[in-house]
């Protein structure tokens, strides 16, 4: 899976993927400020990916107004818990080198590659920890885009995807467009085709009846924040695949690392859901663009970290995985 950042010297480059698949363009950063715009027009994009991206735009902002950097990080993307996470895990390691007298930056860099390799090590976890759900030729769904440019590893649910297919676990993926930005047709089938892995993009109007012709063993998706009772934020669409796969008694299995969830978020009606500019939906007309949408607990058969592979009651397990991997 393609990376979507690399950081050289004191600068952050950003694959931009809202020029993919045509074109690869790399964009320069050298100010946290250029980092926010790429976070906030989905230059840069996927919750695990923002997050480490976050990280390097704090170490850009090491010799300069910092909290104003962070605060600016921090409002790009409301829904994605990652986010906010890596930016406040930030101004504690930059804080700690300020008072013990270390160079900032140098701190930070070395955090900032640290939580790179983290995210990597738990990318490759959840997918050797998802391969116990897929039975040999599964048929599986997903939507938006969760492979190495959403994370900057190998992936969350699409990395769980190519895991499974090595495995010879894999038959097909459907890949639904994900309007009204296409980052199924565009980057999950960009990556499926880099990777070999059979697959076809259908519109997202299609899966009830993909799922209802029986041709559909599991839905697998990723997740912008998990609420402590396992309430799901994920890419708009994601609840209608769910309440699709509920009637046609179809698992849906979402794959995130423990970073993407937030036990100070009681349940999914308190996840703030971005609403983007409307001119991506309508050229004028009036239009509501959430970019989110809330899938119940009760409607996900499991939740796949790098600590396994979590299920039902969600608020107990999912805080143990949390406690487990903080004591580690």
């Amino acid at each position: 899976m393609a990376s979507p950042l690399r950081f050289t010297g004191d600068t952050l480059e950003l694959l931009d993927q809202t020029r993919l698949p045509g074109e690869e363009v790399w964009l320069r950063c050298e100010r946290p400020e250029q980092v926010a715009d790429a976070i906030r027009r989905l230059a840069v994009r996927g919750a695990p990916a923002i997050g480490v991206t976050a990280a390097y735009g704090l170490v850009l902002a090491a010799d300069g107004s910092f909290e104003e950097a962070a605060r600016l990080l921090a409002s790009t993307r409301p829904t994605a818990v990652n986010l906010s996470w890596a930016v406040e895990q930030g101004r504690q390691v930059y804080a700690r080198a300020r008072d013990s007298g270390e160079d900032p930056a140098a701190v930070l860099r070395a955090w900032a590659d640290g939580l790179a390799r983290r995210q990597e090590e738990a990318d490759r976890l959840m997918a050797e920890h998802a391969a116990a759900l897929f039975a040999a030729g599964s048929r599986v769904y997903t939507h938006c885009n969760t492979g190495g440019l959403a994370t900057a590893g190998s992936g969350t649910a699409l990395g769980a995807i190519e895991h499974a297919w090595g495995r010879g676990l894999v038959g097909e993926v459907w890949v639904g467009e994900t309007r009204p930005l296409l980052q199924g047709a565009r980057l999950t089938a960009w990556e499926l085709e880099q990777a070999g892995i059979p697959f076809r993009v259908v519109t997202d109007s299609s899966a009830a009846a993909l799922m209802a012709r029986g041709e559909v063993d599991l839905v697998v998706v990723g997740a912008d924040r998990i609420a402590r009772n396992g309430d799901v934020a994920n890419k708009i669409g994601t609840y209608g695949l769910a309440v699709l796969a509920e009637r046609h008694d179809i698992p849906l299995h979402v794959v995130a690392p423990l970073s993407t969830v937030d036990l100070d978020t009681l349940s999914g009606a308190d996840i703030p859901i971005e609403e983007r500019d409307p001119s991506e939906v309508t050229g004028g007309s009036p239009a509501l663009n959430l970019a989110f949408d809330v899938t119940p607990h009760d409607l996900v058969a499991s939740i796949v970290t790098e600590a396994g592979v979590i299920e039902p009651p969600y608020e107990s397990s999912l805080e143990r995985a949390v406690r487990s991997q903080s004591l580690a």
